[in-house]
């Protein structure tokens, strides 16, 4: 792998990681709750009409509503940082690519 690569990677890393918690609250995925007219509520309601009413603990709105609430916890932060890396890798490729 060449630097620029190992370089793409690490900020696609850095990036998504950082952004992530602004993103779930750009959402709607607040410390104080769900937003009104968000696409969480929105999120939060199809998954409501889905379950007869309840949200499953486990489920993506609850999960994405933990995070919101409390932050990304270290296991969710590698994973996150993975998928901005892989992101950072890809475009750095096709930056590098010649036809």
């Amino acid at each position: 792998m060449d630097p620029l690569t190992l370089i793409g990677a690490g900020v696609g890393a850095a990036a998504t990681v950082a952004a992530a918690p602004a993103v779930l609250a750009a959402a709607g995925f607040t410390a104080g709750g769900i937003a009104a007219g968000s696409i969480a509520s929105t999120m939060m309601s199809a998954t409501a009409v889905a379950n007869g009413g309840g949200i499953a603990a486990g489920s993506m709105v609850a999960v994405l509503q933990a995070a919101g609430a409390a932050g990304i916890p270290l296991a969710g932060q590698a994973v996150v940082g993975a998928l901005g890396a892989a992101m950072g890798v890809a475009a750095s490729m096709a930056s590098n690519c010649t036809l």
